[in-house]
């Protein structure tokens, strides 16, 4: 039985809902469920990803209903008007306490494995973020982060490259038990294509 996805949000041009972890945000094969079909299945509706979290991640995300609605939150995705904000749980004690992180970033296609890198060349993207620790003790920190750039594996790959993985990422290096990735998409903020009123829709994150 496929799981119901939470929906926040919805209306002729925009739909907002909580993706589960562990549900890709979109597929290129018909065997296996992703959240575009799940939603599909559900609204009776076509829908059109406009950005992606990875599989384990879990939290708020923002789909199109129209192919202009689409083409509306792409432009903001562009111009950095389209607002994603997420939660993290790593490892260590975060220092300073608030800031910015600024690296390069190579993917590998092969292994689907990103890596902070020290010089530009071809496949290289410049990442940035802003954080804020919100508690730390027993060995973690609690992170609010605020993307500026959405780069594959972004948060995971620059709090890893610090010595803080998210705690459960064991790609990145994280040594823990746990079977949650701990990193979620605790709010988003967009223009409405349409009437150009400015939504947050936010989730708090389960862990």
């Amino acid at each position: 039985m496929e799981p119901t996805i939470p929906v926040l949000y919805e209306d002729d041009a925009v739909l907002c809902c909580v993706k589960p972890a562990g549900v890709l945000s979109q597929s290129a094969s018909e065997k296996e469920a992703d959240l575009v079909r799940l939603l599909q299945a559900q609204t009776g509706g076509e829908i059109y990803p406009v950005h992606r979290l990875d599989r384990p991640v879990g939290g708020v995300m923002v789909f199109a209903k129209t192919p202009q609605a689409a083409a509306a939150l792409n432009r903001q995705i562009a111009a950095g008007t389209f607002e994603k904000r997420y939660a993290a749980l790593v490892h260590g004690k975060v220092e300073p306490e608030s800031g910015a992180l600024t690296d390069l970033l190579f993917k590998d296609a092969r292994t689907n494995k990103v890596y902070v890198v020290n010089r530009p060349r071809k496949g290289v993207r410049e990442a940035r973020l802003t954080y804020r620790v919100e508690e730390s003790g027993n060995g973690t920190s609690r992170v609010a982060v605020l993307l500026e750039t959405g780069r594959t594996h972004q948060i995971r790959v620059q709090f890893a490259s610090r010595r803080h993985p998210v705690v459960g990422d064991r790609r990145y290096g994280a040594k823990d038990e746990s079977e949650t990735l701990c990193l979620w998409s605790r709010s988003v903020t967009f223009f409405h294509p349409d009437s150009g009123k400015a939504l947050t829709f936010s989730q708090r994150e389960p862990f």
